[in-house]
C-alpha cells in the first residue's frame, strides 16, 4: 500500500507560505496591469506557492510543475516580463527561508529550486508565444481574406487590408519566390531599423544572421519550393546598426489557385528583451550567486558533455579543492567575512586557473572543483592542483583582517572512455578525503588500488552491524605461558570475522572499521560475554586449571560510563570468578584516562578482575602516573623482542632494553608477560631477562575454545614452553 501524501500543512510551513504570496502580490501589483482583486491575486498566487514548495519536496521531483506555474500566470493576464522577472527572484531567495525553512540550507533542494526557476521562465515564454501566434494567426487570416477579396477586385477591401497591413503591431513581410521583399509593414521597417522603400530593395537572404543562415536558407527553399505550407521558429536577425534581434518568425506559403507557390508571408515579433531575461535565468540557475563561478548544476552538464562525446584517447583531469579549516574562520570572525574570503578565493581560482582555459566551479561551501578538458596527463593534472594551491596560499586582506588560508585537492586524471561523471567526482571526493587526512596545503592523486581498498573497507564497514547480528565473528584463544616453568596459565581471547564471502578475517581486517564506526562498544561486549562464558565452561570441566583468560578492550570501552556494569553483568551471567578474568588496554588508552575513565579502571580492579597494559614500551608513560593505576601486568611489545637472541649488535641492543622495561614493570611490582614470542632462543633469553610469562608462536597458535578444552582435558601444553 503506498504511503499517502502529506496533507499541504504537514509539508511546508503555512503562515510562510501565507506571508510568500502575500508580498508576491504586492509585488505583481505594482509591476503592471492585474485584472483580478487584491484578495483573488492572493488566494491564485497562494496556490501556486503550495504548488512550488510541494514541488521542492516531492519524489520523485518533478521540475515541470514550475512549467504550469508559469503557463498560468500568462493564463490569469499577468504578461508584464517585470512580473516573471520578480516571481522568478522570489522563488530563489525566499521560497526555502519562508516557506520551506527546514530545508534552506539544503543544497539538493537548493538545486530543485534552480531547476523550478528555469521550468517557470520557460512556462512562462511559451505560453506567452502561444498566445502571440494565436493572435499572429488571426491576423493573418484576415489579412489573406482581405488581401483575396483586393484581388477580386473589392476595392473596399484593399483599404481594410492595407489598414490592417500597416496598423499591426506585429511585423508583416511579403516577398516573392526569388526572395525578393515584396512589401513589409512599418513595424516589419522599425524592428530592423531600415525604412519600408530600402527593405523593398532586399533579398530576405540578407537579413539571415550568420549563425542561422544556411539552415534558414534551406527552410526558406522548402517554402518557396512547395515543400511545406508553414514554418514557426525564434529566429535571429541583424539590426541595420549591427545589434541583434531575436524574433517569434512565423512564415506561411500563399499560393496560386493551381497550387504552384506565389509569395511567403512572414510575421515576426520581437522578443529580444524575453531572450535577453530567458539568458539572465540561465546565468543565475548556473553559477554560484556568492563568487559568481559555474555552479555543480553547470559543471555536471560540462564533464556529462564531454564524457558523452569524448574520443577513445580522450583524456580529462578533475581536481577537487577544499580550504582548509575554514569553518574556524566563520566561527571566529564571522560568515560575512568567510563569504568575502570565498568571493577572493573564486577570483584568483578564476584568474589563474580559468585563465588557462580551465572551468571552475564552486561546488557549494568552501569546495571548489576544477575541470581540466585537454589534460595530457597526471602531470597536467597536478601542475593545475599546484597552480591552485599557489594562488589560495597567498595572504589575504578581508575588513583588514590578514587571513591565510591554505587547500587540499584530490587530482584524479584518466581516460574519458572508461569512466562516467559519477565515477570520476567519487574518484575526485576520495582522493580529497587522502589529502585532507594527510596534513594541510597538498594535493593527493587518486590510486585505483587504494582506492579499491577503501571501498572493500567502507563495505566491510557497511556489513558490520549485520556481521554481529548474525553470529558471524568467533573468538580463539592463545596461550600464555610461565618462562620459569608450569603448564598454562592464561589465554589471551583473540576476536575472528567468518565473512561469508571472504571467509576467516583476522582483526587487522576490521576491528579499525569497528572503532571509526562506534560498533567495538558493542563487538567488544559480545567478545567480553563470549569469553567469560568459554572460561567458566573450562573451569567447570577442569577446575584445577584456573585458567585467566584475557580480554582486550580498546580506549572507547574503557571510556564508556557502563563498563563497570558491563564487566560486572558478564561475569555475573557466566558464573566466572573475577580474579579469572584480565583486561588488556593499550598503553597510551591507560595514559589517557583521567576522571570517570580512571574512577572506572579502580572500580574494576575493585571487582577482582586483572588490569594488563597491553603493547608496553611503545606509548610516552609517565611512570609517576602509571605507579598509581591498579595494574597487575604489563605485555611488552612484539618489536621489542624481534632483535632478542640475534648474536650480533642489534641482537644486545634489544636485550637491553627489554631488560630494562623488565627491572621497570618489576620494581612497580608488576608481572611481565612477553609477546610474540617466535623461536626457542628469544624464549630462553626472556626467561634469562626475568621475563614472567611469554605468548606467542613457539608456544601455540590462536585456537578454537574446544582446542583448549581438549589440551586442558590431556594435561595441557609442555611446561618448559617447547613449542
Amino acid at each position: 500500500m503506498s504511503t499517502p501524501a502529506p496533507e499541504p500543512g504537514e509539508a511546508y510551513d503555512r503562515p510562510g507560505a501565507q506571508r510568500y504570496a502575500q508580498r508576491w502580490a504586492r509585488a505583481v501589483a505594482g509591476l503592471g496591469y492585474v485584472p483580478m482583486s487584491s484578495p483573488e491575486t492572493q488566494d491564485m498566487l497562494l496556490g501556486h506557492t503550495r504548488r512550488l514548495a510541494l514541488a521542492v519536496l516531492a519524489e520523485p521531483f518533478d521540475p515541470d510543475v514550475g512549467e504550469e506555474v508559469g503557463r498560468a500566470l500568462v493564463a490569469a493576464h499577468l504578461t508584464e516580463p517585470a512580473i516573471v522577472e520578480e516571481s522568478i527572484r522570489a522563488l530563489a531567495a525566499e521560497l526555502l527561508p519562508e516557506v520551506l525553512p527546514a530545508y534552506r540550507n539544503s543544497v539538493p533542494h537548493r538545486d530543485r529550486v534552480a531547476r523550478l526557476q528555469g521550468t517557470v521562465a520557460a512556462g512562462f515564454a511559451r505560453a506567452l508565444r502561444d498566445r502571440t501566434f494565436a493572435q499572429q494567426e488571426r491576423i493573418a487570416r484576415s489579412a489573406w481574406v482581405a488581401r483575396d477579396q483586393v484581388e477580386q477586385a473589392l476595392r473596399d477591401s484593399e483599404t481594410r487590408f492595407r489598414a490592417l497591413f500597416t496598423g499591426a503591431a506585429i511585423g508583416i513581410g511579403i516577398a516573392d519566390i526569388d526572395g525578393r521583399i515584396v512589401d513589409v509593414n512599418q513595424a516589419f521597417a522599425d524592428m530592423l531599423g531600415y525604412s519600408v522603400d530600402e527593405l523593398r530593395r532586399i533579398n530576405v537572404a540578407e537579413l539571415f544572421h550568420p549563425d542561422d543562415a544556411e539552415g534558414m536558407w534551406d527552410l526558406y527553399s522548402e517554402l518557396v519550393e512547395g515543400k511545406r505550407d508553414t514554418a514557426r521558429l525564434e529566429k535571429r536577425y541583424y539590426r541595420r546598426d549591427g545589434s541583434p534581434l531575436w524574433t517569434d518568425l512565423a512564415v506561411s506559403l500563399i499560393r496560386y489557385d493551381d497550387g504552384r507557390p506565389r509569395y511567403t508571408v512572414a510575421m515576426i515579433e520581437d522578443i529580444t528583451e524575453r531572450q535577453e531575461l530567458q539568458q539572465r535565468l540561465r546565468f543565475q540557475a548556473l553559477h554560484d550567486p556568492l563568487t559568481g563561478l559555474p555552479n555543480r548544476t553547470l559543471f555536471f552538464e560540462r564533464l556529462d558533455a564531454l564524457v558523452a562525446t569524448a574520443g577513445p584517447d580522450a583524456l580529462v583531469g578533475v581536481c577537487f579543492l577544499d580550504l582548509d579549516g575554514f569553518k574556524s574562520v566563520n566561527d571566529t570572525l564571522g560568515h560575512g567575512i568567510g563569504d568575502r574570503l570565498l568571493v577572493v578565493v573564486a577570483q584568483r581560482l578564476g584568474s589563474f586557473v580559468a585563465g588557462q582555459g580551465h572551468l571552475v566551479a564552486r561546488m557549494g561551501g568552501d569546495e571548489f572543483v576544477i575541470l581540466v578538458e585537454e589534460c595530457g596527463g597526471r602531470d597536467d593534472a597536478v601542475a593545475v592542483a599546484e597552480m591552485a594551491l599557489a594562488a589560495i596560499g597567498e595572504p589575504i586582506l578581508v575588513d583588514g583582517q590578514r587571513i591565510t588560508v591554505s587547500a587540499s585537492v584530490g587530482v584524479v586524471h584518466g581516460p574519458l572512455a572508461v569512466t562516467t561523471s559519477s565515477e570520476l567526482m567519487q574518484a575526485a571526493d576520495t582522493t580529497l578525503y587522502w589529502a585532507k587526512a594527510e596534513g594541510r596545503g597538498r594535493w593527493a592523486v587518486y590510486d585505483p588500488q587504494r582506492g579499491a581498498r577503501d571501498l572493500a573497507s567502507s563495505a566491510l564497514a557497511t556489513r558490520l552491524p549485520v556481521a554481529l547480528e548474525r553470529g558471524e565473528f568467533v573468538l580463539e584463544y592463545q596461550p600464555i605461558v610461565p618462562l620459569h616453568g608450569g603448564p598454562t596459565c592464561a589465554v589471551e581471547a583473540l576476536v575472528r570475522w567468518d565473512h561469508p564471502e571472504l571467509g576467516r578475517l583476522g582483526p587487522d581486517r576490521f576491528i579499525g572499521l569497528a572503532e571509526q564506526t562506534g560498533l567495538i562498544v558493542e563487538l567488544g561486549r559480545w567478545v567480553l560475554r563470549r569469553a567469560c562464558a568459554d572460561a567458566s565452561g573450562w573451569l567447570c570441566r577442569h577446575p584445577g586449571a584456573r585458567l585467566v583468560v584475557s580480554v582486550n578492550l580498546a580506549a572507547r570501552q574503557a571510556a564508556d560510563a557502563g563498563i563497570v556494569d558491563t564487566v560486572a553483568e558478564a561475569l555475573r551471567d557466566a558464573g566466572l570468578p573475577a580474579e579469572l578474568l584480565q583486561l588488556e588496554l593499550t598503553e597510551s588508552a591507560v595514559m589517557a584516562t583521567a576522571g570517570e575513565p580512571l574512577r572506572s579502571l579502580r572500580r574494576l580492579a575493585a571487582l577482582g578482575a586483572r588490569l594488563a597494559i597491553d603493547d608496553f614500551g611503545t606509548g610516552y608513560s609517565n611512570l609517576a602516573y602509571l605507579r598509581r593505576l591498579p595494574i597487575h601486568t604489563v605485555k611488552l611489545a612484539g618489536e621489542f623482542l624481534m632483535d632478542v637472541g640475534a648474536d650480533d649488535a642489534l641482537g644486545a641492543r634489544g636485550e637491553r632494553i627489554v631488560d630494562a622495561l623488565v627491572r621497570l614493570a618489576h620494581a612497580l611490582d608488576l608481572t611481565v608477560t612477553a609477546e610474540a614470542v617466535e623461536t626457542a632462543e628469544q624464549a630462553a633469553r626472556l626467561r634469562a631477562l626475568g621475563c614472567d610469562t611469554g605468548q606467542g608462536r613457539w608456544f601455540g597458535p590462536p585456537v578454537p575454545a574446544a582446542e583448549i578444552d581438549a589440551a586442558l582435558a590431556n594435561g595441557g601444553p609442555c611446561a618448559d614452553g617447547a613449542g
